[in-house]
């Protein structure tokens, strides 16, 4: 029998896992400059951990969550995004409590499973990259958050990036614009999706988020969330504005975005890129917002939050897309050659002496010929061969060679031994 991975899963091979953990290493400077710190969660969770925070009528818990019961009888959804369990950890741990500097700022990295069509760059195991910052609704914060998706971005050389903000204002904001989008859109409900339809009356905002042409044709001409923004939703929207503009950061503001979950409030943000790797136009490749309210929906005191998240497997498309030029982080500093049979435990405790010493070392293990040995050291672009034959043997030496010079020297093996960084030091940093 063949066995291939499962549908919509894909094999990170050596090549390109390199790449990835030069992205995850990147993030992880970067957030680290932030002051953020990694916080690790389980894979699943309770159901009600995910269909609570994204709402029952959001795509995501009627489409496409991968859930099941397990052994125990209980209802357990493999996480299809990471804000919810980073929220359940904060509650369940008492992030919240006075001994923790607020905000208390957490990033993550993992797979996420959502069941959907796979497609470039949508995979139903994927992985994201994601922040989260809890205890303050300053609108410094939120800018914050925004200013450093752009930087990681920028971090990572890709090119034709365009903000996107808007504002979902507060409870009494949306409330009163929940009723005018409803008034809006009733008069249209035979027209609409069976999806809308379900949606109209529980959430209406998921409504303009619909995929179906002909919704998207009703919804043109509904009305805007701005217009229906309290004073102090506005004035938070506002300052938003004002620091972005403070700082260079360029943006666009989208009245009709709504972002797929239900838990967002106040200011939602969507990072896009203009490649033909993931379609015509501009495509998102980062995205959050904020969702005051959400700690208190997983049993926490009201405590205000902001993050995003990034696909990892849309941000390697794009970078391969723009040639993103990732540096070589597997460098191997030496390979040891063996000439002859008996020289094979010298040249293996040479190379275990040098990754003792910190040093990316290797040696042949098929009992190939010195040409062929010779030929991998090239291949593997090697800096230096260490060369060990029954010569070197008897007189306890090795020839080092320089592969960049060329040039190539006898070293007593006690010296490679002991201190290989000083060989390298006095005998080929001229």
């Amino acid at each position: 029998m063949r066995y291939q991975r499962p549908k919509g899963t894909a094999d990170i091979l050596p090549e390109e896992a390199k790449k990835w953990t030069y992205v995850e290493e990147t993030a992880r400077m970067l957030f680290n400059d932030y002051r953020y710190q990694e916080i690790r969660t389980p894979m699943f969770e309770s159901f009600d951990v995910f269909s609570r925070t994204s709402g029952d009528t959001s795509d995501v818990v009627t489409k496409e969550m991968y859930d099941f019961k397990d052994k125990g009888d209980r209802h357990i959804s493999l996480r299809p995004e990471g804000t919810a369990g980073v929220v359940r950890a904060f509650v369940e741990n008492k992030l919240y409590g006075p001994e923790h500097q607020r905000p208390v700022k957490v990033f993550y990295m993992g797979s996420m499973f959502r069941y959907e069509r796979p497609q470039s760059g949508r995979q139903r195991e994927f992985h994201q990259i994601g922040v989260e910052a809890f205890g303050s609704d300053e609108p410094e914060l939120d800018v914050e958050v925004i200013a450093m998706g752009m930087d990681l971005l920028s971090h990572f050389g890709l090119k034709d990036i365009r903000l996107e903000i808007n504002s979902l204002g507060d409870k009494q904001s949306r409330d009163a614009y929940r009723q005018a989008l409803i008034d809006y859109l009733d008069p249209h409900f035979d027209e609409l999706s069976e999806d809308s339809q379900t949606r109209l009356h529980k959430n209406p905002l998921r409504v303009l988020d619909s995929k179906d042409k002909h919704d998207q044709e009703i919804v043109k001409d509904a009305p805007s969330i701005l217009d229906y923004l309290d004073d102090e939703s506005k004035a938070h929207f506002d300052r938003v504005k004002q620091l972005l503009d403070a700082l260079g950061i360029k943006y666009v503001i989208d009245p009709d975005m709504v972002r797929g979950l239900d838990y967002y409030t106040h200011t939602i943000f969507e990072i896009m890129v203009d490649s033909k790797a993931l379609g015509e136009g501009y495509t998102t490749i980062c995205a959050g917002g904020r969702y005051n309210g959400l700690v208190e929906q997983l049993g926490g005191p009201e405590m205000p939050g902001i993050g995003f998240g990034l696909g990892m497997e849309r941000l390697m498309l794009l970078m391969d897309a723009q040639n993103v030029k990732f540096p070589v982080l597997d460098q191997l500093d030496a390979y040891v050659v063996g000439i002859g049979e008996q020289t094979s435990v010298e040249t293996l405790k040479v190379v275990q002496a040098l990754r003792a010493n910190g040093f990316a070392a290797d040696r042949d293990y098929l009992d190939r010929k010195p040409k062929a040995q010779f030929k991998s050291a090239n291949k593997l672009n090697a800096q230096y061969t260490i060369t060990i034959g029954e010569s070197e043997l008897a007189s306890h030496t090795a020839n080092v060679k320089s592969m960049a010079s060329g040039t190539e020297i006898n070293v007593p093996m006690t010296e490679i031994l002991a201190d290989f960084d000083a060989v390298i030091t006095k005998n080929f940093n001229d």
